[in-house]
């Protein structure tokens, strides 16, 4: 089964537009360009957050093996560029699960 590798950031308002432009154009892409993932979504987290803007990126690894091996091989690269691009503009956790059953509606 497939593990999703979840990254919630919240950005201060004040570059909001600036960081998306680049998530969508430049992050996303590289972080997909690994060949780690079979696919990513980008999500708007809902509610108020003091101080900040809330997206959830999802990214679905093909097994945990190629999620080991983004992480030891491309995370660390690929963060330290988030960081320093928004340095103290953000806050960021990352979360792993694992797909235990997916549903689709047929109908």
């Amino acid at each position: 089964m497939h593990v999703l590798y979840n990254v919630t950031v919240s950005i201060d308002p004040t570059c909001e537009t600036e960081w998306l432009e680049w998530m969508r154009s430049a992050h996303i892409p590289e972080v997909m360009a690994t060949g780690c993932f079979l696919e990513s979504r980008l999500s708007k987290v809902h509610g108020e957050e003091e101080g900040g803007v809330t997206y959830a990126i999802t990214y679905v690894s093909y097994s945990q093996e190629d999620l080991d091996r983004y992480g030891r091989e491309f995370a660390p690269a690929l963060q330290a560029d988030h960081s320093g691009k928004f340095a103290g503009r953000f806050a960021a956790f990352r979360t792993t699960l694992s797909v235990i059953e997916h549903f689709v509606h047929e109908g």
